[in-house]
């Protein structure tokens, strides 16, 4: 008979050991609402290898209930003095537990107990005949389980690098001592993680000799009188409560009250249903991609239409909802595939190209006396472009309206738009074209078109009923006089494109490929040999073994070499230095200087695409490629900006930025009066806020540490940062990090009082707004668990701060947009990256387009602090900044 596996996961420890596997690039891994994921994504990375590996028939992760366990009835300090869990930590274990929902994992807690008491009992509960046991924690308490059927799998470093306990795996480990005799180990030297105390000047070594020859806590003191007199014979006799005690601590509970059936716990697959839009939700793009998602077809009520090859005038005579089916996702280089049109009465639809060759249809799309309902106007606009010329009237677009209305539900397509509002009549593009088939050519014509058509009547419906819930919730203005006519901008913004000289970008290939090579070199030169550099096995041979640098981690294949490890390292090394920056520069090359070269279109120029529905702040994103992203920390990274460069020679290219605009916005929405008077008399905020916080009188004293320092409690702030969050950005302690923070708020008692108030208005509304009311709706932010009711107080925090800076950046736009149109300028806006516009000119434009920027930007609002704006110019886009 085929004995069965149960997996038992201890969820606490591995939680929070896959925390640390990434905690480095912890500011990397944040969802749209902000959430931080590393945690989240690590532990499915874990818990995906482990079942591939055990491929068990039985699962159960078991989760701590809480710090007060039969435990601490008897001994008060157990497990204390442990530092504070991270917030963002914290903020993660609710969405673990929905994590293994989706993966079809049943979990459990149990009041008074801890998680290694309901894996014991359930490990000693199974019969030995019919399971075979894994355990996994990052906990070594739990290798006391470990017998002829039970395997103990203790994570070492991360959650990859695995140890596992058998009886003969604890014998080799701790010199002969069985599984049980580890409770007594600990029962004699303690647990400094856990608090136990053990006996007085014993560790683990004098523990394992006592217990080789006396077996147990036990035999220890039945025989107490055999032992020499000593030092350490004073001491046992002295702590014998404590040592019976600190056995008792860390004995594993294998008989508590768990009301688990093991039947229940047989394991059946994944949810798709709740993981894919779990996984959506977290932005997991890689996770997605690996499940194999197939849509069933739905029987649904037929519409009508016509299919339509010739064009008459009739058919383009009033308002209609407007729908451009194109192949791929990217419309400034897809090929239109289908069109279809049409009012309440009437619904058209076509594959032929003769459409846009037709008069009729041409003086109707170019021409605002008809309006058109359409999805994704920015889309639609730049790909009837390329066409016709540019679309004219365009009075509603649904996915906009859905974002505004409501953030949190991030559908980019349009069935799932029609789908959250209740409009079942129109299937994804998956069930009609097949999984990865190209939009456009089914094989199924009359399907092709029906889907088409159920898209127009979509937006008729839609357009409709979300035009009724701007209003009502006061986002009219939102969505008609800043985000529809913005759609358009940046429309204009991607067909124009920014020039981008390839020659250069070559030059650069060849510098940084010099540039490598020279540091390749050096790193050589440092080893004593040659060797593949981007073989982390052979590198970790080199530091380690041959240099014999301190291994820090340890991974499945050799010695870990990623960055958080040299980065600890450097100090020790020069190699380590060079690694770091050659690795640095090599993804230059690989992602910025290829990456562009691959993506400039025939014009010489790239047309990224910007993502106005993305964001939970408002903010916009930019995507094939993403300008945002540059990087411009390094000299090599700044360089990638040479690169881009005005259309004509005798032009410049112009950049301006908002000087501190969040802190500005904070200052007003705050009504702090020192924050405000900070910045209405011109002051360096940092060096303010260093001087209040540090208790400076004198500017001359602020220290450029000190300043660094106020600037990371400033930014702080606006993004709800945690005592753990500023210690980890600063290299402090969190005691001292939370003492930055409480003399802030004392300094600043309106910034306090403002978010005092704005937690108080979200519990009471369930959402915050900006200046210009867009929402954010925040679902847990009376949740009973504090972890999410958190999260959700820091996201209504800073919400209103972020996304009224983004709102004011495209006021800026639309009133800069007008204002080179009535002036007739030559001079055109390009780019926009988070607080900075750029534009190219004529060099005779300069002076008056410097005053337009300024005059421009900086009254785009008024509020009760000035907005200040920073600009300069140059051949290229480099010398601008």
């Amino acid at each position: 008979m085929t004995k069965n596996k149960l997996l038992l996961v201890d969820g606490n420890s591995v939680a929070f050991r896959a925390f640390f596997a990434l905690h480095n690039s912890l500011e990397r891994f944040k969802n749209k609402n902000g959430l931080h994921t590393n945690a989240i994504y690590a532990f499915n990375n874990m818990f995906e290898n482990v079942m591939a590996k055990e491929n068990p028939t039985h699962v159960l992760v078991a989760f701590d209930a809480g710090k007060t366990t039969f435990r601490t009835e008897f001994y008060a300090e157990y497990k204390a003095g442990r530092s504070k869990t991270p917030g963002e930590f914290k903020e993660q274990m609710p969405y673990i537990r929905e994590l293994l929902t989706g993966l079809g994992v049943k979990y459990y807690e149990l009041d008074n107990y801890e998680a290694d008491d309901i894996i014991g009992t359930l490990a000693n509960k199974v019969s030995k005949e019919e399971f075979d046991v894994v355990v996994l924690s990052g906990d070594r308490d739990l290798t006391q389980l470990a017998t002829d059927s039970i395997k103990v799998d203790i994570t070492i470093k991360g959650v990859s690098d695995i140890e596992s306990y058998t009886p003969e795996h604890v014998a080799e480990k701790y010199d002969g001592l069985t599984p049980n005799q580890i409770i007594d180990m600990k029962g004699l030297a303690g647990d400094a993680s856990d608090n136990i105390p053990g006996v007085t000047k014993i560790g683990e070594k004098t523990a394992i000799k006592l217990l080789k020859e006396y077996g147990s806590v036990e035999g220890i003191y039945e025989n107490i009188d055999k032992l020499k007199a000593s030092k350490m014979k004073e001491n046992l006799i002295n702590d014998k409560e404590q040592a019976f005690m600190s056995k008792r601590l860390a004995t594993i509970d294998t008989n508590s009250p768990v009301d688990v059936n093991i039947d229940d716990l047989k394991y059946e697959g994944k949810n798709l249903d709740k993981l894919v839009p779990f996984y959506k939700e977290m932005d997991f793009k890689q996770f997605l991609s690996k499940l194999d998602i197939e849509e069933e077809a739905v029987e649904m009520e037929d519409v009508h239409f016509d299919v339509v090859d010739t064009f008459t005038e009739e058919m383009f005579t009033e308002d209609m909802a407007l729908y451009v089916e194109m192949m791929e996702d990217n419309y400034h280089t897809s090929p239109i595939v289908g069109v279809a049109w049409g009012t309440k009465k009437k619904i058209y639809a076509t594959s032929s190209l003769a459409l846009f060759e037709n008069e009729a249809f041409i003086h109707w799309l170019l021409s605002d006396k008809y309006k058109k309902f359409v999805y994704d106007a920015k889309r639609t606009y730049v790909a009837l472009n390329r066409y016709v010329g540019k679309m004219q009237g365009t009075s509603f677009d649904v996915l906009l309206a859905a974002y505004l209305l409501d953030t949190n539900d991030n559908n980019a397509d349009i069935e799932g738009v029609a789908a959250h509002y209740g409009y079942t009549e129109i299937q994804s593009d998956e069930a009609i074209y097949g999984k990865g088939a190209k939009k456009g050519l089914p094989e199924d014509e009359e399907a092709f078109f029906s889907h088409l058509a159920r898209k127009v009547k979509a937006i008729q419906f839609l357009s409709e009923k979300l035009d009724a819930e701007l209003a009502e919730k006061n986002q009219s203005d939102l969505f008609y006089k800043m985000e529809l006519p913005l759609s358009t901008i940046l429309a204009d913004m991607e067909i124009t494109g920014i020039r981008v000289d390839a020659t250069r970008l070559k030059e650069m290939r060849i510098e940084f490929s010099d540039r490598l090579k020279e540091i390749e070199n050096k790193i050589y030169a440092e080893a004593g040999e040659e060797f593949n550099l981007n073989s982390p096995k052979q590198l970790g041979v080199i530091l380690f073994e041959k240099m014999g640098l301190p291994v820090i981690k340890k991974t499945k294949t050799g010695y870990s070499t990623a960055v958080d490890v040299l980065e600890q390292l450097k100090e020790q090394a020069p190699i380590v230095e060079d690694i770091l920056v050659y690795r640095q520069i090599a993804k230059i090359q690989s992602t910025y200087v290829e990456g562009l070269l691959k993506v400039i279109q025939p014009d010489d120029k790239i047309h990224t695409r910007y993502v106005q529905t993305l964001t939970q702040t408002g903010r916009l994103s930019s995507i094939d490629p993403n300008l945002q992203n540059i990087p411009i920390r390094l000299e090599e990274g700044r360089k990638i900006r040479q690169a881009f460069v005005p259309r004509e020679k005798e032009w410049l290219i112009f950049s301006s930025d908002y000087s501190q605009i969040e802190l500005r916005v904070l200052a007003h929405i705050s009504n702090d009066e020192h924050l405000k008077a900070a910045f209405i008399e011109g002051q360096d905020i940092h060096s303010s806020t260093a001087m209040r916080v540090f208790g400076i009188e004198n500017p001359e004293d602020v220290t450029p540490n000190m300043r660094r320092q106020a600037k990371a409690v400033n930014f702080g702030i606006v993004y709800g940062i945690s005592d753990y969050g500023l210690s980890q950005n600063l290299g402090i302690t969190r005691k001292q990090a939370q003492e930055y923070i409480d003399t802030y708020f004392e300094k600043y008692p309106g910034v306090k009082q403002y978010m005092e108030e704005i937690v108080r208005e979200a519990k009471d509304k369930g959402y915050v707004e900006t200046l210009y009311h867009r929402r954010r709706y925040l679902p847990d932010i009376n949740s009973r668990n504090y972890n999410l009711r958190s999260f959700a107080e820091r996201t209504a925090i800073n919400t209103p701060i972020q996304g009224s800076a983004a709102d004011i950046l495209k006021i800026a736009m639309i009133n800069m947009a007008q204002r080179l149109k009535e002036e007739n300028l030559q001079a055109t806006m390009l780019l926009q990256v988070h607080d900075e516009l750029v534009f190219e000119a004529p060099k005779a434009e300069l002076e008056r387009l410097n005053e337009l920027v300024k005059d421009v930007m900086e009254n785009a609002v008024s509020l009760q602090v000035p907005l200040i704006t920073d600009s300069s110019w140059g051949e290229t886009w480099y010398e601008a900044k």
